[in-house]
């Protein structure tokens, strides 16, 4: 069957018996969330930060989009404290079954709430959001087709007026063959993250690329089994795509944020204290076991702030 990427993607990924309904995201896919507990420290410091900025309000929202197993939400509500843990309002957004061991105290729905106060936060949900693909040709834009049962590709007709407008201000396409990925799904979504935010912060944490550096191919990948296989949309394999964060966050201007901050993940989580700084030696004398564990802690906050992997992501955070 020949479709778009984008219907393609969502029939794959989504559709009936798709690979998010039926597949959980750990067994195909390393991320920062189960990289280290102190990807879920840094957020609970951001949390705080919300708490705090909102006057510690008698009930706080959390919010986590796209959750896959509730990981991130789970560590969180642990490492809360009881003050904060009496207070925080948890929901995990997920279109998958709710996991039989989740925390009573940790919603589940497949869709995100309105009227949240507090904070939400989506780590790669956006490059999961299908999108379409066009190609650049002599005459101008073309969507790209693809076989869904055996990833071949074709030429279609040209992209609707509103992706065109996209593509000419987010992702231009100068030459004949270039490829663009048409993020105007991403943005969609995003805007509707802040629409349901009523105070306080929105955070994005995915692959990301700046309007001035576009991949000249695209970046369609698909994962199973934690190895990067073709992007087939027949729903044996994830199927992502990096994201136009800067594009998003103009989305999120739209729809009412008043500030935005838009860097890497290694920026953002040393401001959070996520340093990756070995353990003095000094410690390896006085206390073995301690420095032993203080070294894998920082073997694992190095992870996550790795420029060449994890923490070249890009963090979008916007208040309202």
């Amino acid at each position: 069957m020949w479709l778009t990427w984008r219907a393609a993607t969502q029939r794959a990924l989504y559709g009936e018996g798709g690979f998010y309904l039926r597949e959980r995201p750990s067994g195909h896919f390393r991320t920062s969330v189960v990289a280290s507990p102190a990807f879920a420290e840094a957020v609970l410091a951001l949390l705080r930060e919300v708490d705090a900025e909102l006057g510690a309000p008698a009930g706080i929202d959390l919010v986590d989009v796209g959750a896959g197993e509730g990981v991130l939400v789970r560590h969180v509500l642990a490492m809360a404290g009881r003050g904060l843990r009496a207070r925080l309002r948890v929901t995990a957004v997920d279109l998958s079954p709710r996991p039989d061991d989740l925390p009573e105290e940790i919603g589940w729905s497949a869709r995100i709430p309105s009227g949240v106060r507090g904070m939400v936060i989506a780590n790669e949900w956006l490059d999961n959001v299908p999108l379409d693909v066009a190609e650049q040709t002599a005459d101008g834009p073309r969507l790209v087709l693809v076989d869904t049962e055996t990833g071949e590709e074709r030429l279609g007709g040209e992209p609707p007026a509103a992706d065109l407008e996209w593509l000419k201000r987010w992702w231009p396409l100068s030459c004949v063959g270039t490829r663009a990925e048409i993020g105007r799904t991403r943005d969609a979504a995003w805007a509707a993250v802040l629409a349901r935010l009523d105070q306080g912060r929105a955070v994005a944490v995915d692959y990301a690329h700046p309007v001035d550096n576009r991949p000249r191919c695209g970046t369609l990948t698909g994962y199973r089994d934690g190895a990067v296989v073709s992007p087939i949309p027949d729903g044996t394999c994830d199927i992502t795509a990096h994201v136009a964060l800067d594009a998003c966050a103009e989305a999120g201007r739209r729809a009412g944020a008043i500030s935005t901050a838009l860097s890497t993940q290694r920026a953002a989580l040393r401001e959070l204290g996520v340093t990756g700084a070995r353990p003095s030696l000094d410690l390896a004398r006085t206390d073995p076991p301690g420095y032993l564990r203080a070294l894998a802690r920082a073997s694992e906050e190095a992870e996550l702030i790795d420029p060449a992997g994890l923490g070249g992501f890009g963090w979008l955070c916007q208040r309202r």
